[in-house]
């Protein structure tokens, strides 16, 4: 790990205490503008508190700056503790922080990915699937074809590890011999490694699920994706109403659904997204280019 990687990380990640208050990308990258224009009296030297205080910040700004920085035997503790369950960080300045996540995200991309597993499936050409927990047949046998056409056309299938729509997808990609991304909600720690899958976790590994973690990896799901697979949506309510909805409004991927006309399907096609039958996913490249790849 680099200098500047330790510094990001120090300066916007919990490090396993969830009582910390890490900068935000935002705040990190006002503080980086601020330092540049700042002229250095030593080639290599940590910011103190008289830096901080020239640079505009006010003394409780400037000491809880100093005092996220001072966490280096944290930092240390904490990634050797990772590294032991097989699980590394990957800073928003990492050079295989996947790129697509700035881009389509901005500052409000998260501030590091925990990996487990191959990193560099995030080079891959990437279809993203969602979809309810509860699936009726005919949406199932359309998640399982989602899986079955990433593995057949070269995608990398990214999917939320849930029961239902993800893992249906999940595992039929897998069985084909595809390769899978699993944005986890809880703990990346606990994920059993295994072949052709990467497992990704937002801000750390050892975190246990919550329904806001649920909610965040959305947006990275949606996001990762070339385009976004919607397998089976309920109206108004659910995780993946809310994050295909966010979607369609800021437009992070193009969103296809399975046109099952269900209310919460024709709902999401009023808004914006593309109504498909099984037959479309033949040509999974085509559909990556429904509407507008938003790249």
């Amino acid at each position: 790990m680099t200098g500047a990687e330790q510094g990001f990380l120090l300066l916007t990640s919990h490090l396993g205490d969830p009582e910390c208050k890490p900068l935000t990308v935002a705040q990190f990258r006002t503080l980086a503008m601020r330092a540049m224009a700042m002229t250095p009296q030593d080639d290599v030297r940590e910011l103190r508190s008289t830096d901080l205080t020239a640079l505009g910040y006010d003394q409780a700004a400037a000491r809880h700056i100093v005092q996220l920085l001072e966490r280096q035997d944290q930092l240390e503790h904490y990634v050797n503790h990772g590294a032991k369950k097989e699980c590394h960080p990957l800073a928003r300045i990492h050079r295989r922080y996947p790129d697509i996540l700035r881009r389509r995200l901005g500052l409000h991309s998260p501030g590091c990915l925990w990996y487990k597993g191959d990193v560099s499936l995030l080079g891959q050409p990437m279809i993203s699937l969602v979809g309810s927990r509860e699936l009726r047949g005919e949406n199932e046998a359309f998640a399982a074809e989602v899986g079955r056409q990433a593995a057949l056309q070269g995608y990398v299938l990214v999917s939320g590890n849930a029961r239902g729509a993800d893992k249906t997808a999940q595992e039929s990609c897998l069985a084909q011999g595809g390769q899978v991304i699993s944005v986890v909600a809880d703990s990346l720690e606990d994920c059993v490694l295994t072949n052709r899958v990467l497992y990704l976790s937002e801000d750390g590994f050892e975190l246990r699920f919550s329904a806001q973690r649920a909610l965040s990896r959305n947006r990275i799901i949606h996001c990762l994706g070339q385009a976004t697979v919607v397998a089976q949506c309920s109206l108004e309510k659910g995780g993946t109403w809310k994050g295909t909805v966010l979607n369609l409004r800021r437009e992070w991927s193009p969103v296809v659904c399975f046109h099952d006309h269900s209310p919460g399907i024709d709902a999401l096609i009023e808004q914006g997204a593309t109504g498909i039958t099984a037959a479309d996913l033949e040509d999974l490249d085509a559909l990556c280019l429904t509407r507008n790849s938003f790249l």
